[in-house]
């Protein structure tokens, strides 16, 4: 064969080659990815990443899903709590300013309107009420149409900023110890029972607890407390029934102290807010405090100014009345924190708003369900979003 004859025989082979590839070219890009033209072997197919076990070489890398950690998952339990034992409260003027709002409707003077009737009857106090108007009525007052999703987010950070009061930690380990609390309110505000649930919480953080029956008067509030101290699983100190209160719960403390209990919680029986004389006797029971505290520690009655923390109890489903009766107890009596009771039961829980608002004393812990454990350690942030999170949701 000539040297002609060669180099033709090896274009026309070339040729062939690359015709070839330019087919097979052609057909993979039309087949589906993984699929192999059925001249090709199956060696030469590109490997499908169904067919290959994780981590096998050609499989492409997936971005793995991140667990939620402990705390993350505690945090949402925490959330959907807050939303159930919410859901009344959401339903009331919270539904109704969702209803307001659905839809960008036109800003007008009837929208004002509407929006400060719902805010100024929604048990949220006059000054709170005037506060979340004023935001969100400078909002409106610069668009044509109400933008559901800005009005929300101002009312989220004006309630944010009614619900934070500035106030230090709660300090459960004193030295020397015990920590003390004083618990007080009008009667059927569930003081005794919210005793009993904050035992448990104590108690599940493994402290050591004594419950105070203070409530000589009330019958059959010692053997309530000592219910709870046997559910609880902590000690109960009894004094005899009609016995001073006052001395009652001086020899509380003191044997707490004396015991070397962590923690000593006082119950107290319920008075009317309208009687100065049943008022004024918590400031006796206060003295009882700083006597037993001093006595414990060896100190003047002047170094130990009374329990470390003394909370209010009060009742959510009576909406403005509660604070009416936050304002009349702080005339008497020097309150560190605030308890709301019953929020799960009411459409009134926006109260919370307004004894922040007119007070400027902290809520400390939020009663949200009847479960022993539904007395939840407030949570401003938390409470805001489970009352304004998704409006769309509330039901009216």
């Amino acid at each position: 064969m000539t040297s002609t004859e060669i180099y033709l025989l090896l274009a026309i082979l070339g040729a062939l080659v690359v015709t070839g590839g330019v087919v097979v070219y052609a057909r993979r890009r039309a087949l589906p990815p993984g699929k192999t033209p059925p001249e090709l072997p199956a060696t030469e197919a590109p490997p499908s990443d169904r067919a290959l076990a994780p981590g096998a070489p050609g499989r492409r890398a997936e971005a793995p899903v991140r667990p939620l950690t402990p705390e993350e998952l505690a945090r949402a339990a925490e959330q959907e709590r807050y939303v159930a034992g919410l859901a009344r409260t959401r339903g009331g003027f919270v539904a109704k300013l969702a209803r307001l709002f659905r839809g960008r409707p036109r800003v007008s003077a009837e929208l004002r309107d509407e929006v400060e009737s719902v805010l100024f009857t929604a048990d949220i106090g006059a000054k709170a009420a005037q506060k979340l108007l004023d935001q969100v009525t400078d909002l409106l007052d610069k668009s044509d149409v109400a933008d559901a999703d800005k009005v929300w987010a101002v009312i989220r950070t004006a309630a944010r900023q009614i619900l934070t009061v500035p106030a230090a930690p709660l300090d459960y380990s004193p030295n020397p110890p015990p920590y003390v609390l004083l618990m007080i309110g009008v009667n059927g505000v569930g003081k005794t029972t919210t005793l009993g649930k904050l035992a448990a919480f104590h108690k599940a953080a493994g402290r050591r607890v004594l419950l105070v029956a203070g409530d000589t008067f009330r019958a059959a509030a010692g053997e309530q407390l000592e219910i709870w101290a046997r559910r609880v699983g902590c000690e109960i100190h009894l004094g005899k029934e009609g016995a001073d209160p006052s001395s009652v719960i001086h020899d509380g403390i003191f044997r707490g102290a004396r015991e070397g209990f962590d923690v000593v919680l006082c119950d107290t029986a319920g008075r009317l807010h309208t009687k100065k004389e049943l008022m004024d006797e918590l400031q006796k029971i206060r003295r009882s405090c700083a006597k037993a505290l001093a006595r414990a520690r060896g100190v003047g009655e002047a170094e130990v100014r009374g329990p470390h923390d003394t909370f209010l109890v009060l009742d959510a489903t009576i909406g403005q009345n509660a604070l009416a009766q936050a304002v009349l107890f702080k005339e008497t009596m020097d309150f560190t924190g605030l308890v709301l009771t019953k929020l799960d039961g009411t459409a009134k829980g926006g109260v919370v708003l307004g004894v922040c608002d007119e007070l400027r004393v902290p809520v400390r812990f939020i009663g949200i369900g009847e479960k022993i454990d539904d007395l939840r350690p407030f949570d401003a942030d938390a409470f805001v979003e489970a009352m304004f999170g998704d409006p769309d949701d509330a039901k009216a």
